[in-house]
Formats: structure tokens, C-alpha cells, sequence
């Protein structure tokens, strides 16, 4: 709710037009032309926009982050030194402890387990300590107009935020997200937001921003609407892999799955013996500091890495939410 106050706030009391930025239409042909489409197709008020885009900035650090060269690859023992911390496991108790009867409530009307949510909220944001420092707005308008590769994306993206904006009587200007345009506790990108954020606390407003209760919530409803099943695991450990020559592409696998019966029939045999020979199930192989670890990714498994493609990513939200409820 402070986050509306506030904007609300500023709104009235910092004209748009008296701001200097890099997207005034009168100089951009392809900014008015983006407005142009925003009063056609989404009923905007011309003027609004045309001052708000004198006051966005492009942001040449924001094209220099995306463009950047890829860093070398962590392997998993690196990557879960990164997020898998002592720090972040005090950090996700104390998250759970303050806000433990809003995830309580989320893990019973959801199905998803309270340091699953906790967890993702920790990975993303430091349990809401690291939010984002650049103005969505900017963001998005930056990738929008001068990121060729991906330009059509971020338009979208910019829509639905000047929709979002619009819906909860923000001031554009002021939220904060990453360089990509992904915003608050969870790290929702617009489409996200409009998608996926509930209003959890009842207050009319679906505050990601400053509200971790909404956050919680929202975190819960992404997972299910992407197929969580409750009650059900993460990963399977392998008790033994028959077939070296298939480490190389396990390392990599990272969304072809299998039956259980064909994983089998490749070497890749489960510690839990009880599982049903149809379901589909993702091998893997991670790199120790002295060995391998292999799992297999199970449905719950897949839908962490709708949230980020990455594996790696997927295994720390995992074991960092186990770490939590250990």
C-alpha cells in the first residue's frame, strides 16, 4: 500500500514534462509511434504519455548488462557456494519465522510447501534486501527501443507495466526492478504481474513491491498455475548409473525427459524403487568438487525451472528449501 501512497504522492506533485530524458517522442519517431499504438489499442491518454517518455531515460548500462559476454559457466559445487549459504539459510529462518502464518496459509490453499516459497523469495531478491536498482520504466523503454535482439519481448513487456501502472494508479517513474524489468520480492516481469499477482492481504492491490504477504501468495499461484503437485518431490536421488558414456549429456539435459522405464533401460536406476515405471522424469548430472551427483528432475522439478530455465538454479531453490525445513 505505501508504494500507491507514494506514488500517488509524486504523481501530483512532480510534473512529468518538467523531467529531461532520452525518449521524447517529439525526437523519436519510434516512441510516438509506440504511443500511437497505446491510444489505439489500449485507450491511453495521449498527453500522459507523451510527457511520461520525456522523462525516461536510456540507459546504456542496462544495454551493456544484457549484451555482456556470457561468464564462464559455474559448475554446481560453484554455483550453490553463490546461494546455498549459511547467510541465506539465517536469512530464509527468519523470513519464515515473521511471515509464518501467511505461508502457512499459502502452503494449505496452494499445495506449495512454505520454504519452496521462501526459498524463492531468497534466491531472487535476498528475502526482498536486493529488489533491483534501475527504474522499470527505464528498463524496459531501453530494451524496448535499442535492444534490436529482443525488442519485440520488452514491448510487450513495457505494455503491460503502462497497463499495470495505469489499472493501480501508479506513477510509472518510480518502481524499481532489475535491468530486465523484473520487479519486487518475487522478481515478476509485467506479464508476470498480470498473470500470476494476487492481492493476498486484502487491501485491493497486489503489492509485490513492498508487501511480502502478496508476495507470498504470489510466488504460491505462479507455482501452481505451472503444475506443482502437492505433496509430491523435487528429485529422485540415482542409486547407481550403469552407462558412463552418457554422463556428458546428462550434464547438459536439461528439458528432455523420459519414462522412468526408458531412464532405466539407459543405466540411470532411482534409490526409491517405488516409483510408478510411467512417469516422466529428467536425469541428471552435476559436478561435485570430487565426483558426480546424479537426480532425477521430477514434475515439481520442471516447474521450478518454468521460474528460471536454469537447472542449477532449480537444485538451489530446492536445496535451499531444504536447508530451511530441515
Amino acid at each position: 500500500m505505501l508504494l500507491r501512497l507514494l506514488s500517488l504522492v509524486l504523481l501530483s506533485l512532480l510534473p512529468l514534462s518538467l523531467l529531461a530524458g532520452n525518449y521524447d517522442p517529439a525526437q523519436r519517431q519510434d516512441v510516438s509511434e509506440f504511443i500511437d499504438e497505446m491510444v489505439s489499442d489500449q485507450e491511453m491518454d495521449r498527453t500522459h504519455l507523451e510527457a511520461l517518455f520525456k522523462a525516461v531515460n536510456k540507459r546504456q548500462d542496462i544495454l551493456d548488462l544484457i549484451a555482456r559476454p556470457a561468464e564462464r559457466v559455474l559448475v554446481w559445487h560453484e554455483y550453490k557456494k553463490i546461494f546455498v549459504t549459511p547467510k541465506r539459510i539465517d536469512g530464509g529462518k527468519k523470513f519464515m519465522a515473521q511471515y509464518a502464518p501467511s505461508l502457512k496459509r499459502a502452503e494449505e490453499e496452494y499445495g506449495v510447501p512454505a520454504e519452496i516459497i521462501t526459498s524463492i523469495i531468497g534466491i531472487e531478491t535476498f528475502y526482498g534486501g536486493n529488489k533491483g536498482r534501475h527504474r522499470v520504466i527505464d528498463a524496459l523503454a531501453t530494451l524496448s527501443f535499442d535492444y534490436p535482439p529482443r525488442a519485440k519481448f520488452f514491448r510487450g513487456q513495457l505494455v503491460e507495466f503502462l497497463n499495470l501502472t495505469t489499472k493501480e494508479g501508479l506513477n510509472p517513474l518510480l518502481p524499481m526492478g532489475s535491468y530486465a524489468g523484473a520487479m519486487g520480492y518475487p522478481q515478476f516481469i509485467p506479464t508476470s504481474y498480470r498473470d500470476f499477482a494476487v492481492d493476498y492481504d486484502g487491501d485491493d492491490f497486489a503489492d509485490i513491491w513492498t508487501n511480502p504477504i502478496d508476495a507470498i501468495g504470489s510466488v504460491a499461484n505462479y507455482f501452481v498455475a505451472h503444475g506443482w503437485q502437492k505433496d509430491q518431490p523435487v528429485v529422485e536421488k540415482v542409486k547407481i548409473l550403469k552407462n558412463d558414456k552418457a554422463l556428458p549429456e546428462l550434464r547438459l539435459n536439461r528439458f528432455n525427459r523420459l519414462t522412468l522405464a526408458e531412464a532405466k533401460a539407459a543405466g540411470i536406476l532411482p534409490v526409491n524403487q517405488k516409483l510408478a515405471d510411467d512417469l516422466e522424469v529428467l536425469p541428471m548430472a552435476f559436478a561435485l568438487e570430487d565426483k558426480e551427483l546424479y537426480l532425477l528432475g521430477m514434475q515439481n522439478f520442471y516447474v521450478i525451472t518454468r521460474y528460471n530455465h536454469s537447472r542449477m538454479y532449480a537444485l538451489a531453490v530446492h536445496e535451499l528449501a531444504e536447508a530451511l525445513r530441515n
